[in-house]
């Protein structure tokens, strides 16, 4: 299957191994810009494409990429943690069509952060294979996989444990993508849940001065703990003091 991939960070390079593994015919290439990518020089290795087969992913949905895009005339396109949405011009130029792995159990948790807002919003937690339409993760289901999220879960952990089931879920996957045997199940976009980058802003800061549950407060605190990020914080004297938490078991003390 020819085959570009829009991909970034460690679960891209993994799947691209996979792809690699089974034989795929990699036609193209589709990398974030050097200030918001990650593990490129590992794509680029893996990859092995020549200059021209490299394509900025900031403008995916220009003219001249889309261009290039119908000269690879590509059988899929399969989109990785790739920040750029699609445009309809785009999605209609791979034969067989456009897949994305979500690290989320849609149709909760759309857009950005799912392990942050499956802490905190207590949403199930899991990772989905589904088609590419015009909506933020809204395309049919291909394949899903639930994620259990525990009491000493942070947002690290949980991510590190969403990216090891989207690898297990793709390769499980992949076959029956590539032959064509898919029994896909529709989403509804007015279910489920989606968030934006800039809603983490409105958890990050804690008053001081206001009331939460225990519950919440502890959520939150361990959602946004993922060092080296800087996560949710309070201020005092117009300086900002960030938190951390670090959770065990009683029996792990």
């Amino acid at each position: 299957m020819r085959i570009v991939y829009l991909a970034n960070n460690r679960l891209g390079v993994e799947v691209l191994k996979l792809l690699k593994a089974e034989g795929e015919a990699l036609v193209g290439l589709g990398l974030h810009p050097p200030s918001r990518r990650a593990f490129g020089d590992d794509l680029l290795e893996i990859a092995g494409l020549d200059p021209e087969q490299i394509l900025p992913g900031e403008s995916i949905c220009s003219r001249e990429t889309i261009a290039r895009l119908r000269v690879m005339e590509p059988d899929m396109i399969v989109s990785i943690l790739f920040g750029y949405i699609l445009s309809p011009e785009v999605l209609e130029i791979p034969e067989v069509g456009c897949i994305n792995l979500h690290p989320s159990y849609l149709p909760y948790n759309r857009g950005t952060y799912p392990n942050v807002w499956s802490i905190v919003e207590g949403t199930p937690a899991g990772v989905t294979l589904h088609y590419i339409d015009k909506g933020v993760d809204t395309g049919a289901i291909i394949a899903q996989k639930e994620v259990e999220v525990l009491p000493t879960d942070t947002g690290e952990t949980l991510y590190r444990k969403l990216e090891r089931a989207s690898i297990d879920l793709f390769a499980e996957s992949w076959p029956r993508i590539r032959d064509g045997r898919l029994d896909c199940l529709t989403q509804h976009p007015e279910e489920g849940t989606c968030h934006r980058v800039k809603d983490v802003e409105r958890i990050d800061c804690i008053d001081l001065d206001a009331r939460y549950t225990g519950r919440y407060l502890i959520d939150v605190l361990r959602a946004r703990t993922f060092p080296p990020h800087r996560g949710a914080y309070f201020e005092v004297d117009g300086r900002r003091v960030y938190m951390r938490l670090d959770l065990q078991y009683e029996e792990d003390f």
